[in-house]
């Protein structure tokens, strides 16, 4: 049976919302680029077996492609990752959901700008309503919280890594033509060639794992949930519907991350945040109805 790619795209959002609970939580004892290097070694260990195949097949199209390809590497899985993980080393998650959660409106400032794309009024009205959304969990039910987000280095860098996946998304559908595993795998082994001398600074640098039992469950966490399995829902998913509308689904990010939250940190789940995770979902209503 064929997975509806607004399944796919919701499920990379959960992923990916797991990657920032263990970004921010193992923070002292993994090392930011370190996370970022070692998930993708994990991820390109469990694409391999599985991409073998459709790597010897599709090699003359990676190859035709390969500067779409250095730049999807690049933008997707070396500088999203470790800006991120370099932001939550110095900023709240409060303040870094917000951020992230202009993903979608960087992904439509960006697209009529430079690809001359419209939103109709309805999808308008959908981010609009997903972002309120957002707004509600973030700000505790309470706009004056709002006023006391200040902006830090980490918040910055965040900024950037919004950026760079925004980027990413746009120049997504023009990929090249290959299995997708295929693709995955390209483009993760650009990321791992890109960001190893980072890697290599950090530790020069005196940033070292620290080597716990739970430091490696959370590697291994985001290498294969949000890396792996994460960015091979993400593709796919854009891959069907357009980088503007899978760009909306990036407001789930924040609404997960509450609920993990609460799961795993014991954090308890108020009427404010069943508010936003109402209205983000009728958003995505909006959005994707037709």
């Amino acid at each position: 049976m064929k997975a509806s790619p607004y399944l796919l795209l919701t499920l990379a959002n959960l992923f990916w919302a797991g990657n920032w609970i263990v970004g921010r939580g193992m923070r002292a004892e993994v090392p930011p680029i370190a996370l970022s290097f070692w998930r993708w070694i994990i991820a390109l260990a469990c694409l391999l077996p599985l991409a073998w195949p459709y790597l010897t097949r599709d090699w003359a199209l990676l190859a035709a492609g390969w500067r779409r390809l250095l730049w999807l590497g690049i933008l997707g899985t070396t500088l999203y990752n470790a800006l991120t993980y370099l932001g939550l080393q110095e900023t709240e998650a409060i303040n870094g959901l917000l951020l992230n959660s202009f993903i979608p409106i960087v992904i439509v400032a960006l697209a009529w700008i430079f690809q001359g794309k419209r939103l109709r009024p309805l999808e308008g009205a959908g981010i609009a309503a997903s972002f309120l959304g957002v707004i509600t969990i973030v700000a505790r039910g309470d706009p004056h919280n709002l006023l006391l987000l200040t902006l830090n280095v980490g918040d910055l860098w965040i900024l950037l890594s919004v950026i760079a996946w925004a980027v990413y998304t746009l120049l997504l559908p023009g990929r090249p033509a290959a299995h997708p595993l295929a693709f995955l795998f390209a483009i993760a082994s650009i990321g791992v060639l890109a960001t190893l001398p980072v890697y290599l600074l950090e530790i020069a640098l005196g940033r070292h794992i620290v080597h716990t039992p739970g430091a490696w469950l959370a590697i291994a966490y985001a290498g294969i949930f949000p890396a792996f399995l994460g960015f091979l829902c993400w593709n796919k998913g854009v891959e069907q519907v357009g980088a503007s509308r899978a760009g909306l689904f990036i407001h789930l990010l924040p609404a997960f991350g509450i609920l993990l939250a609460a799961l795993f940190l014991g954090e308890r789940l108020r009427a404010f945040h069943l508010a936003g995770i109402l209205l983000i979902f009728g958003g995505i209503f909006l959005t994707t109805r037709k």
